[in-house]
């Protein structure tokens, strides 16, 4: 099944995908509220929707939010090669990717208070003159734990859905020079969007660390990046286990799978050089896309500083 959370007034409804219309739960259901267990809840939930909806309309028509828009923690993780080799390209041309990246999947804690829906505007973080896209595949928790191994990870997927990890370069850049981070760099805006797709939706798919998939960036129209979902170096029920030892995962998590290989302007000018395509600016239109999973447009706009 395909969810999504759409705005009605100032009130989120949840509501299933089924051809080009949603047909809507009742008001004041989330979708975290429906987690937690292996998904039974979730499933019942749907079913119910699509055989007696509360409300249906047309997916045109709707202003998508994020599908989970509270999510409690976000982790963004680097599991594809070919995008860190990049990215360390534009710090140093003789840069090669270090032995520890094999041993875990690295990953560091984004801002879940700055969570954006798959359409709305994205602003360029205050201060920021290099600000860059990163295209990426969320996972969401279903069902929380602590010291999950990887043989049973994958039972606490619910779904997946797009991530945008919007990232300010220069003032990311220069604030992990004191060995931190990256926070500033990073904490003004991640979209997310615009249906959680159930993890059994995905299952025929299934490739290596994750699925036969295509992921495709662009800026403006012009496709600048594509590399196949199945590229990832590390697997999600890896990145479970990781996250999850000594510590826990709660239905609603996010788990980000780090940029794919191509999949924004730092790794480009790495490997390309600063005249590849210009940082993000007011005006431009991104749009990330996944196979199966959705896309998403984003328009960047003027940062305005809210009142004190």
């Amino acid at each position: 099944m395909r969810f999504a959370t759409y705005r009605e007034g100032r009130a989120h409804r949840v509501g299933v995908l089924s051809g080009d219309h949603l047909y809507g739960l009742a008001a004041g259901i989330t979708l975290r509220s429906l987690l937690g267990d292996d998904g039974e809840r979730l499933q019942a939930a749907g079913e119910n929707a699509l055989r007696d909806p509360h409300t249906v309309v047309a997916l045109n028509d709707a202003l998508l939010a994020a599908p989970i828009p509270d999510p409690p923690t976000v982790r963004d993780f680097m599991t594809f090669e070919a995008h860190y080799a990049g990215s360390l390209l534009a710090l140093d041309i003789d840069a090669k990717v270090p032995s520890v990246w094999y041993e875990a999947p690295a990953f560091y804690f984004t801002n879940p208070y700055a969570v954006l829906g798959p359409h709305d505007a994205v602003p360029v973080p205050p201060g920021s003159s290099r600000f860059d896209l990163e295209l990426e595949v969320a996972a969401v928790i279903g069902r929380g734990g602590r010291d999950i191994p990887v043989d049973r990870a994958a039972d606490h997927i619910v779904g997946y859905c797009l991530l945008n990890d919007w990232s300010a370069r220069d003032l990311q850049f220069h604030e992990m020079a004191v060995r931190l981070g990256p926070a500033k760099g990073k904490d003004t805006s991640l979209s997310l969007g615009p249906v959680l797709v159930t993890a059994d939706e995905l299952e025929p798919y299934r490739s290596g660390n994750a699925f036969a998939l295509e992921m495709v960036a662009q800026i403006n129209g012009r496709t600048i990046g594509r590399d196949r979902w199945d590229s990832m170096h590390f697997s999600y029920p890896e990145m479970i286990e990781y996250a999850s030892r000594g510590t826990e995962v709660r239905p609603g998590d996010v788990l980000g799978s780090g940029t794919c290989g191509g999949g924004c302007l730092a790794e480009l000018w790495g490997r390309h050089g600063n005249d590849f395509h210009p940082p993000l600016s007011p005006g431009d239109e991104v749009t990330i896309s996944v196979d199966k999973v959705g896309s998403m447009t984003s328009r960047i706009v003027e940062y305005e500083v809210s009142g004190r």
